[in-house]
């Protein structure tokens, strides 16, 4: 799990935070990443979302 803010997603003013996340695969067992940008005080409930 990683959280990371880039300057390039902050808007006129607006703060925004990219995360990404592995996720375990329930076929194959393979992990992929998902990717999402959302406000910083969302970041705690994606990332704890099953």
């Amino acid at each position: 799990m990683a959280k990371k803010s880039v300057a390039s997603l902050q808007t006129s003013s607006k703060r925004l935070t990219k995360a990404i996340k592995m996720v375990k695969s329930p076929k194959s067992g393979a992990y992929t990443f998902v990717e999402s940008v959302m406000t910083p005080e969302l970041v705690n409930d994606w990332l704890n979302k099953k």
